[in-house]
């Protein structure tokens, strides 16, 4: 498509906006705006520009309002068969891994067949990381984003490592208000908890209990691991039936696969950087605050345990920039405004906590 003129993209701003004045720049074009219903004026705008391979951004300077234009050039896209093939290593990886798994917890309890309970397992914990992508593309299908298919990244399928590292999904387009950057950052977390919340019920469902003599036993003989588990599961442990005085649930691969359901919404809820949460943090309360609760976030990282992926965000918070949106004037609208302090609720929840509601 070939780029418009300058009086083209003036036509396109002045069925829009009141034009004040303009100015030319070898870069861009600067066109003085009027500011009267601002948000769904500029996102028509912006969205008009973005179809002719320009990008409008909105500034403000001394009280007068401006439009920014300048060349965009998309990304292009990569080959469709990268995706599939990432798609099927994890689910190698995840197939080996709670085969594995549920070997070493048959030893101890039965839970099943093997090869049938990784099936389980895999279905289990790929949907979750499936839904958590597929709420991100409704979301941004919803607000007119382009975006990739979701690039599964495989783990290492070997017990006590990760046998997927999630999933992440390429934005071809721009997005251009605090509602749609505020609407994408939050629909994968939430979609996939509300899956997680799901496996954890069965998976408690599927655990066995053995008596509590016998879990110290080979906790001392074994090293059975205890788990930090979160106050979302918990309630689905209690909701099984399975907190019984004098007797000790097994985790089965399933609720495993739970668990790392919950860690992951808890990692992507917190407002740091261009995590989920990140950009919900940055969409309700601005960049300074945004990089206050950053670096918040990776102290909450360290002092849990969680110091790669501590270091992981600091690395890149210090390379690259928050996610700002085209139009970082309008506010996020007072609906998403309130919900805010709820999701920093959802991510404590979600969070592995070293105290348990199952205490006694």
């Amino acid at each position: 498509m070939s780029v418009p003129t300058t009086d083209e993209v003036i036509d396109i701003v002045s069925a829009f906006f009141t034009i004040k004045g303009v100015n030319q720049t070898p870069k861009s074009l600067v066109i003085e705006i009027g500011d009267h219903d601002l948000m769904k004026r500029f996102q028509a705008v912006a969205q008009r520009m973005e179809q002719r391979n320009l990008v409008a951004s909105l500034e403000r300077d001394t009280g007068a309002t401006f439009i920014v234009i300048s060349s965009f050039r998309p990304p292009k896209s990569r080959r469709t068969w990268i995706p599939r093939v990432l798609f099927g290593g994890t689910v190698t990886t995840v197939m080996i891994d709670g085969y594995y798994r549920a070997i070493a917890t048959n030893s101890i309890a039965k839970v099943g067949d093997p090869l049938f309970v990784a099936f389980l397992y895999t279905v289990s914990l790929m949907g979750i990381l499936g839904i958590h992508e597929l709420g991100h593309m409704i979301a941004s299908k919803r607000h007119g984003i382009k975006i990739s298919w979701p690039y599964f990244i495989p783990g290492i399928p070997i017990i006590g490592f990760i046998p997927t590292f999630g999933a992440l999904i390429l934005s071809r387009g721009l997005i251009i208000n605090k509602n749609m950057l505020f609407d994408i950052g939050i629909s994968g977390p939430v979609a996939g908890l509300l899956v997680a919340i799901a496996v954890s019920t069965y998976g408690a469902y599927l655990s066995p209990m053995i008596s509590a003599q016998e879990a110290h036993t080979l906790s001392s003989q074994h090293g059975l691991l205890e788990i930090h588990s979160s106050m979302l599961m918990d309630a689905t442990i209690i909701l099984m039936h399975k907190h019984v005085p004098g007797e000790e649930m097994i985790m089965s691969p399933v609720m495993l696969a739970a668990w790392f359901g919950f860690l992951l919404t808890f990692l992507n809820l917190l407002p740091a950087w261009q995590l989920d949460g990140g950009h919900v943090a940055r969409a309700t309360v601005g960049p300074r605050r945004h990089r206050v609760l950053t670096y918040a976030s990776i102290g909450i990282l360290a002092v849990s345990g969680y110091y790669i992926m501590a270091l992981f965000v600091l690395a890149l918070s210090m390379r690259t920039g928050d996610a700002r949106p085209l139009d970082d004037i309008s506010p996020l609208s007072p609906r998403r405004r309130r919900m805010f302090p709820f999701i920093m609720v959802l991510a404590f929840l979600c969070a592995p906590l070293p105290f348990s509601l199952l205490s006694q």
